[in-house]
């Protein structure tokens, strides 16, 4: 079979594809990209088995038609190298020879028996839900939530994000038992009520590749599988087996101290003061009187310390309360609005962060973390 391509269109698709392959694949065929043409379109699929994800691209100047597996790094790096170039592939699906062809010059690399490559999962008919999602709802909900996944070994069902649907709402949940991101949209919905979790991988997969197309979103499903088909890439993942905690439930809901804050003032604070905090602990401590907040950190063994006063508006009893610096850093760093409010109930209670004024008014983003012993 023969194509010719662009050199730099095929190096972005096999860039977005590329993130899949895993540098300790327990087959050596999935070291390799699968190539699959036929009618004038080239398919292109990466898998570490976990996750697959496919791009196409249409070709001008096709001759023949079949599949080949391609060295995945050989391949990319030798691209990298090549101005904006038509290359001509001539494979020879016998001998797995593929001759790639510039103006100027001539590279042979070996290439594997493409039908060895895994076969893609298919989504159960009879299971199969499918939702169609726009593609800015998906980014937002997984841009919001993936921060916040654990590593567990133990608990797998913590280190993917909670996808919840229902007739009313699409709910994006994750938790690393400290923190805990609620990102819900209302103007997205499903037929029926179902939920399924997402792995941190392909979540990561799909943050990657959302931006770079437009359009809708297909979402189907069932309870071992889910697809993800854009326009021009499709990502077919493993779901992680097992239920998720019951997220409600963590959340307090008597809040009655309320501080309201300027997001950027308080991130920047933050993270000057934090540099003081013990290395092991990254413990903050936030100390709200009147109007005022007060922000301080130490390090007894190096001698070490640091407070800065912040500005706000604070509705409650005079409090002090500690906080991982890490986790709240980033928490800050995912909320997008100008202002931020934390509601809190007492200093062992958990303090929930919404942003003061959404961006979208069918989105509802809440953030919980849980608080850090003050020691005396």
């Amino acid at each position: 079979m023969k194509f010719v391509v662009s050199s730099m269109e095929l190096l972005g698709h096999l860039q977005a594809i590329s993130r899949v392959i895993s540098s300790k694949n327990t087959l050596p065929i999935l070291d390799n990209f699968l190539f699959s043409l036929e009618d004038g379109v080239l398919d292109i699929t990466a898998s570490d088995l976990e996750s697959t994800m496919v791009t196409q691209i249409r070709l001008e100047n096709t001759d023949g038609s079949g599949v080949i597996a391609v060295p995945a790094r050989l391949l990319t790096d030798t691209l990298k190298e090549f101005p904006e170039i038509p290359l001509t592939f001539e494979i020879n699906t016998d001998s797995l020879v593929i001759v790639i062809q510039s103006e100027n010059g001539k590279f042979t690399i070996p290439g594997q028996n493409g039908n060895e490559f895994p076969q893609m999962p298919v989504i159960k008919d009879d299971q199969k839900e499918t939702v169609e999602l726009d593609r800015d709802l998906l980014l937002a909900g997984i841009g919001k939530t993936l921060f916040a996944t654990a590593d567990d070994e133990l608990r797998p069902v913590m280190n993917g994000i909670f996808m919840e649907l229902s007739p009313d709402d699409i709910t994006f949940v994750a938790s690393d038992a400290h923190k805990l991101v609620r990102y819900k949209r209302t103007d997205a919905s499903a037929e029926n009520a179902a939920s399924f979790i997402l792995p941190k991988k392909p979540a990561s997969l799909l943050r990657n590749i959302l931006p770079r197309e437009e359009g809708q979103v297909v979402l189907e499903f069932d309870d071992r599988n889910a697809s993800f088909t854009l326009p021009g890439y499709r990502l077919v993942c493993r779901l992680v087996d097992g239920n998720y905690p019951s997220y409600n439930s963590v959340i307090p809901t008597d809040n009655p101290y309320r501080m309201v804050i300027d997001r950027l003032a308080f991130y920047n604070t933050l993270r000057r003061v934090s540099v003081f905090s013990n290395q092991a602990s990254n413990l903050v401590k936030l100390s709200l009187t009147g109007n005022q907040l007060n922000i301080s950190a130490q390090d007894i063994d190096f001698s070490i310390s640091a407070n800065e006063r912040l500005s706000c508006q604070y509705e409650g009893e005079d409090m002090e309360i500690g906080f991982k610096s890490t986790f709240l850093v980033e928490i800050l760093a995912n909320l997008s609005s100008g202002d931020v409010v934390l509601e809190m109930s007492d200093p062992t209670r958990a303090g929930i962060l919404v942003p003061a004024e959404q961006d979208n008014e069918n989105e509802d983003t809440l953030m919980l973390l849980m608080p850090m012993m003050i020691n005396a």
